[in-house]
C-alpha cells in the first residue's frame, strides 16, 4: 500500500485520534450510537476516554450471541453475520430506535448518527486473518436525510489485538470523517488511515450514498481505492455501485476480458459473446453460477499519461450501460490476475484475450521478477482448468488471419506453447473478418476530430450516449 508518504506535511498536521475524538465529543449538536460486534467496542472506547462522550453517545452496545443479536437485527438466512446485509440492518434499527426515543422537539439541533461494526478478526490457529464491514449513517443538518459511508475491510496483522486496534482508529477516522471532510470524499477516503500502519488493513470496497454524496461517482471512488493502494482490484456493477469482489466471486466459474475499452467496439463485444459461448460449454460451467468481468487495469489507464478520471468515467459509464461488471486492477501481469481469482473460487477460469497479447504472455522478460521464472508464472496462470479464448488478428500485409495455429514466438517457446495448445488450453474463436479492421484508438482519433463513420464501429447504442455526454473529447 501506498497511502502515506514519508514527509507528508499534510499528513503530519492531521489531528490525532485522542483530538479528533474529543472535537466530536465537545460538538454539543454530534448524537448518536455505536453498535459493534465481533471485535469489542474498539471504536466506542476511544470517545469514552477522551471525556465529554455523554454529550454524544445516546448508546453504545456489542450483541455478541447470535440468538440475542437475531431477536434484535432478524436471523440472517444465509447464516452470514459479517455481511453488508448486517450492517444494513444494524445502521437501520438503531437509527430508527435513536429517532424514536430522542425527541426532536426536545433537541432540535442534534445531528443523529449510528455507527456500526460487524467483524471476525483472526482465528487461534491464524489461518484465517479476518475481515468486516463498517458503516456510518449521518446528518449534518438536523432537516437532512441521512446519507451513509459503508466499506468492507481485510486484516492483515496476524494478532488479534493489533487488528481490534487498528478497527478502533479507522472507527473514529470514519466518523470524524463524515462529519469534516464529506465535502472532500476523496480526502476523506485517504484519511481513513490516519495513525494506522497503511499495510495493516485492505479496504476493498467502499460506496457513498445519500444528499452529502449526491454528486459522487463510486466508480470513482472504486478508482481512487487501487490508486491509493488501499487494494489490488476493486468490482463495480452495472449500476455503478461498487461491490465486494469476495460476494461475487465466491465459488464462481470466471471469464475475464481484459481491454483499453476506449470506447468499447464491436470487437469487444463479439470477444465477450463468442468466448461467453465458449466458456458455458465447458464442463461443470452453467450460467447461473458465472461471473463475466470486463477488466481495465491501471497501467491501460495510464497508457496515455496520468490518470484522466473523466476519460476513465466515460468507459465505466458506457461499459454499465451495456449491463456489464467491471474491474479495476493492479495486475499489469495475468498470472497475478489469475492467482487473485483463485483466492475466491477452485472452478472454472477463462481468459479472453487477442493474439498479441497471448505473444506478450510467452515473453520470458515479463517474468524476470518472479523467481521461478516463467515456468512458475504460466503454473500460477494454468490452475483451476483455466483456458485461453483467443480472438484473431489481420496481418494487412499478407492479408492473413492469424490465430493459434499460426501466430509467431521466439524459437525457445515453440515447444513449451505447444504443450499447452496440444492439451486445448487455448481455443480460438469463431469471429467475423470484418471486425479484424476495428481498434479503438482508430475509433477514438475520428471522434476527436469529428471523422464521419466511427459510429458504425461501436456497439448499438454506444455512440448515441457518446454524443450525448460529449464523451472522449466529441465536440
Amino acid at each position: 500500500m501506498n497511502i502515506i508518504l514519508p514527509g507528508d506535511k499534510d499528513y503530519e498536521s492531521r489531528p490525532s485520534v485522542q483530538r479528533k475524538s474529543l472535537r466530536i465529543n465537545l460538538n454539543e449538536n454530534i448524537y448518536g450510537t455505536f453498535v459493534e460486534i465481533g471485535a469489542g467496542q474498539e471504536v466506542a472506547r476511544h470517545f469514552y476516554r477522551v471525556g465529554a462522550a455523554s454529550g454524544t453517545i445516546a448508546k453504545s452496545m456489542s450483541a455478541y450471541d447470535k440468538s440475542f443479536s437475531d431477536s434484535i437485527y432478524g436471523k440472517e438466512e444465509d447464516s452470514r453475520y459479517v455481511s453488508q446485509n448486517r450492517l444494513d440492518k444494524m445502521l437501520t434499527h438503531e437509527m430508527n430506535l435513536l429517532e424514536k426515543r430522542i425527541s426532536r422537539k426536545k433537541y432540535p439541533n442534534k445531528f443523529f448518527f449510528v455507527y456500526a461494526n460487524t467483524v471476525a478478526t483472526i482465528d487461534f490457529v491464524k489461518k484465517f486473518k479476518g475481515h468486516g464491514w463498517m458503516g456510518i449513517k449521518f446528518q449534518t443538518d438536523p432537516k437532512d436525510d441521512y446519507s451513509e459511508i459503508k466499506l468492507h475491510l481485510r486484516f492483515h496483522q496476524n494478532e488479534a489485538k493489533l487488528q481490534q486496534e487498528s478497527l478502533g482508529i479507522m472507527g473514529v477516522n470514519l466518523i470524524y470523517g463524515a462529519f469534516y471532510k464529506h465535502n472532500e470524499p476523496l480526502k476523506l477516503m485517504k484519511y481513513l488511515y490516519d495513525h494506522i500502519d497503511d499495510q495493516s488493513i485492505e479496504i476493498d470496497t467502499i460506496n457513498f450514498s445519500g444528499p452529502l454524496f449526491k454528486d459522487v461517482d463510486n466508480r470513482l471512488i472504486s478508482l481512487e481505492l487501487v490508486r491509493l493502494g488501499m487494494t489490488d482490484a476493486v468490482i463495480f456493477d452495472e449500476t455503478g455501485t461498487n461491490v465486494l469482489p469476495a460476494q461475487v466471486l465466491y465459488k464462481k466459474n470466471i471469464l475475464t476480458l481484459r481491454g483499453s475499452y476506449r470506447p468499447i467496439t464491436k470487437v469487444n463485444e463479439e470477444m465477450f459473446k463468442k468466448s461467453l459461448e465458449a466458456f458455458l460449454e465447458e464442463k461443470g460451467v452453467k450460467k447461473e453460477n458465472t461471473i463475466v468481468l470486463l477488466e481495465i487495469t491501471l497501467s491501460n489507464l495510464r497508457s496515455t499519461g496520468d490518470i484522466d478520471d473523466s476519460d476513465y468515467l466515460d468507459r465505466a459509464k458506457l461499459l454499465c450501460s451495456l449491463g456489464h461488471m467491471v474491474m479495476i486492477s493492479n495486475f499489469s501481469e495475468y498470472y497475478k490476475l489469475v492467482k487473485y481469482l483463485t483466492t475466491y473460487t477452485k472452478k472454472q477460469l477463462g481468459l479472453t484475450m487477442g493474439v498479441t497479447n497471448l505473444i506478450e504472455i510467452f515473453d520470458e522478460k515479463y517474468y524476470e521478477s518472479v523467481k521461478g521464472g516463467i515456468l512458475e508464472a504460466f503454473g500460477n496462470i494454468f490452475k483451476n482448468n483455466m483456458k485461453i479464448y483467443l480472438y484473431p488478428v489481420l496481418d494487412k500485409q499478407e492479408d492473413t488471419v492469424i490465430d493459434s495455429s499460426n501466430l509467431k514466438l521466439e524459437d525457445n517457446m515453440k515447444e513449451f506453447y505447444k504443450y499447452f495448445k496440444v492439451n486445448d488450453k487455448i481455443r480460438d474463436l469463431e469471429f467475423n473478418k470484418d471486425y479484424l479492421n476495428i481498434f479503438s484508438k482508430d475509433v477514438l482519433k475520428q471522434i476527436k476530430n469529428n471523422t464521419p463513420g466511427w459510429e458504425d464501429k461501436l456497439p448499438e447504442g454506444v455512440s448515441d450516449l457518446i454524443i450525448k455526454k460529449k464523451m472522449f473529447g466529441y465536440k
